[in-house]
């Protein structure tokens, strides 16, 4: 699969999916060595937060220095460098990080929809929250994450630039039952964070905060939305499917594995 990321995607919609992605998700320090993009957040474990990210398929002089150099800023934070590998990374490096038994994991199915003309579901709507500790707090409960993560994922969402919503569910006896961020970059609308807990899963929760998430931002003139899900998750898949999402390109994570 990874080897025909390039040849079937659409190149110019993969970068601005790239970049939109990257807003609705900043990471805490991004540097930049030519077209590629080093990513770290301290504070937080996730890769789209914690990865070398190439941008040019064409990019990939000096190869051998500079992944070399990007992955030494990783040690600094105590972390193994992770390179995410989309139809925008160099076939070099890729080919690269290959023979140097770098570690494949983690692929991602990106999928879009048109909201324009989407028929969403005539569900229970819901009004999003400007209270970002008590999203947080029910993200982190019903994703069974830890509260120790509370002030990363706080500090992640105060930094996002363009409008956003912030969609909970919640049981008064129970607490928090479901949530989803959706983030509004112009015309697109990114999907984040959609999470339900546990024991309510299969109850349509996630039809219904992501119908009331798609729905106040097709209010707000987005013409198109996206999002990200892992090609293993088949539950989510088929939600995203039948709300008319479809995928646009897939990518994946290679690390170097630490010595021990």
């Amino acid at each position: 699969m990874t080897e025909t990321f390039s040849q079937k995607a659409n190149l110019p919609l993969v970068r601005r999916l790239e970049a939109v992605g990257f807003r609705a998700w900043p990471a805490s320090s991004v540097q930049y060595d030519g077209s590629w993009q080093v990513r770290l957040t301290a504070g937080h474990p996730s890769n789209r937060l914690n990865s070398i990210v190439p941008l040019d398929p064409s990019d990939h002089r000096d190869v051998e220095v500079r992944l070399e150099k990007a992955s030494r800023k990783f040690e600094a934070y105590g972390r193994p460098a992770v390179l995410r590998h989309t139809p925008l990374a160099s076939p070099v490096l890729i080919d690269l990080v290959k023979e140097r038994q770098w570690t494949h994991f983690d692929e991602t199915i990106v999928m879009t929809c048109d909201l324009a003309h989407a028929e969403l579901p005539d569900t229970l709507d819901h009004l999003p929250t400007h209270d970002i500790g008590r999203f947080v707090d029910a993200n982190l409960a019903t994703d069974q994450v830890s509260p120790k993560l509370k002030p990363a994922l706080a500090e992640i969402i105060n930094a996002i630039g363009p409008p956003c919503g912030l969609f909970m569910i919640e049981d008064p006896e129970t607490g928090p039952l479901a949530t989803v961020l959706c983030v509004q970059d112009n015309d697109l609308a990114g999907i984040m964070s959609l999470s339900v807990a546990k024991k309510r899963r299969r109850e349509g929760l996630g039809l219904e905060i992501l119908t009331s998430a798609l729905r106040w931002a097709r209010m707000r003139s987005a013409r198109s939305a996206w999002l990200q899900v892992k090609a293993v998750n088949v539950p989510a898949l088929a939600l995203y499917g039948r709300l008319g999402f479809r995928e646009a390109y897939r990518y994946s994570y290679w690390r170097r594995e630490q010595a021990q």
